[in-house]
Formats: structure tokens, sequence, C-alpha cells
């Protein structure tokens, strides 16, 4: 019967499935934006990779502590 296409999904599960959905983007895109930011800056101040592992790092803490954030607002519901 789970397999049934016609079954309605509750506004639980229809949240809970949005929320899943956006915790991989949650964490990639800042780790992305903090990269391209720091290779910007690395190209301008013609520096190597220094600040795009800088920013890099700190978007991928920052998407961490998000969806961190995020599974233990679900969890308490």
């Amino acid at each position: 019967m789970a397999d049934d296409p016609n079954r309605k999904l509750s506004s639980g599960d229809a949240k809970a499935a949005a929320i899943a959905w956006t915790l991989p983007f949650t964490l990639v895109v800042p780790m992305v934006v903090g990269g391209g930011a720091g290779f910007l800056l690395d190209r301008w101040l013609h520096t190597k990779p220094l600040f795009l592992l800088i920013l890099g790092l700190a978007g991928l803490a920052l998407g961490v502590r998000d969806v961190v954030k995020t599974a233990g607002m679900l969890d308490k519901k």
C-alpha cells in the first residue's frame, strides 16, 4: 500500500520532505560562494590559494552550522 501513487502526503510529511531536499544546498552553496569569493580575491591580490581555502572553509563551517540547526528543529517537531 506504500507504493500507492494516489496516496496523499500529510502536511508534516511534505514539510519534512521539502526541508530534507534543501539541506544539501544549505551545505554546499555557502562553501561554493565562499570559495568563489576567495578565488577572486586570490586572483586580484596575486596570492596562491590562501583566501580560497580560508573562505571555502568558513563557508563549509556556516553550511554545517545551518544544517545542524535545521536538523535540530526537525528533531524537536
